[in-house]
C-alpha cells in the first residue's frame, strides 16, 4: 500500500484511525507538550496519543484548539490509569480525561496495564464508556496474548486497539498474529526504542543507503507493516522529521535485515510479568 500522512487504517467498528501519530509520554506541561502537539499538526500528523497519567492531557487538548485543525480531523488516544481501575472508577476516570482535554469526545480511550484482578471489571466500564456516545472506539494497552484472550472471552466487544511496544528489536510476532487474527489493530509505541538502538550498524547502513535518518528508518519499518506508530520528541526538529517518512518504500532487502534484529529489547515495562 502507498504510505502517506493521510493513511489511515479502519478499526474492527469501522472507525478510521491515522497510522502515523505523536505520543506524549514524559512531555511536561508548561510548554514542552503543547508546543510538540502543534508542531505535529502544523506537519500534517493527525493522531495524538496522550494518557491521564501523562498529566498533560490539558495541554494536549489547549494544543489542539490552538492549532486551528477542525476537532474532527484530529484523532485523541488516552488512556485509564492502574489506580482508577474498576467498573465505578473507571466511569469517573473517563469523564475526568474528557473535561481535561476539553475536545467534546474522545476517539479511542485504553486500558493503560492489565492490572490484576480488575480487568474484566475495567473492561465492562470500558464497554459502558462506548455506549455512551462521548468515545468512538475502546481498546487496551500492553496486553499480552493471555490478557488479550481473557477480554476477548469475557467481553462483549472487541477491542479495537491493542498498543505495545514495538520496534525493530522487540518484535513479539504471536502477539502480533493473534491480534490481527481478532481483528485488533496494532498500535506500536516506543519505535526508536528510546535511541538506544539508533546507532546500530544495520540501522546506520539502511539510513544511508535509503537517504533517511535512523529514527526514520524505524519509523517507515513500523509504518510499512501496518502497525499504527506514535513516535514521541520534545525536539519540533525531530517532530518534523518523524514525519518526513513518505519519501520512498524500504525494498526488501532493508525490510528483512531489519526483520532480523529482534532480540527482545524492551525499553519499558514488561507486562509479561502480569498475571
Amino acid at each position: 500500500m502507498e504510505l502517506s500522512l493521510d493513511s489511515r487504517i479502519r478499526l474492527n467498528n469501522g472507525v478510521e484511525m491515522p497510522l502515523l501519530g505523536i505520543g506524549v509520554w514524559q512531555l511536561p506541561e508548561g510548554g514542552v507538550c503543547r508546543r510538540s502537539v502543534l508542531t505535529a499538526l502544523e506537519a500534517g500528523v493527525r493522531l495524538i496519543d496522550t494518557a491521564k497519567v501523562y498529566e498533560n492531557e490539558r495541554e494536549v487538548g489547549e494544543a489542539v484548539r490552538a492549532s486551528g485543525v477542525p476537532r474532527d480531523e484530529v484523532f485523541i488516544t488516552t488512556k485509564v490509569w492502574d489506580g482508577d481501575q474498576g467498573y465505578a472508577t473507571t466511569l469517573r476516570a473517563f469523564e475526568g480525561s474528557l473535561k481535561r482535554l476539553g475536545l467534546g469526545h474522545i476517539d479511542l480511550y485504553l486500558v493503560h496495564w492489565p492490572l490484576t484482578g480488575k480487568r474484566r471489571d475495567t473492561w465492562r466500564a470500558m464497554e459502558e464508556i462506548l455506549a455512551g456516545g462521548a468515545c468512538r472506539a475502546i481498546g487496551v494497552s500492553n496486553y499480552t496474548e493471555p490478557h488479550l484472550a481473557d477480554v476477548l472471552s469475557s467481553g462483549s466487544v472487541a477491542p479495537a486497539v491493542n498498543q505495545f511496544e514495538l520496534s525493530p528489536f522487540l518484535q513479539p510476532r504471536g502477539l502480533v498474529a493473534r491480534c490481527r487474527a481478532a481483528g485488533v489493530a496494532v498500535e506500536g509505541y516506543s519505535p526508536l526504542a528510546k535511541a538506544r538502538r539508533l546507532d546500530h550498524p544495520v540501522v546506520r547502513r539502511v539510513a544511508a543507503e535509503s537517504g533517511m535518518t535512523a529514527a526514520q528508518v524505524l519509523i517507515r519499518w513500523a509504518l510499512e507493516k501496518g502497525f499504527v506508530t506514535i513516535p514521541r520528541s520534545s525536539d519540533p526538529l525531530h517532530v518534523r522529521e518523524n514525519c518526513d517518512v513518505f519519501r520512498a518504500p524500504l525494498g526488501a532487502e532493508a525490510t528483512r535485515a531489519l526483520d532480523a534484529l529482534d532480540e527482545g529489547f524492551r525499553t519499558s515495562w514488561d507486562p509479561t510479568t502480569v498475571a
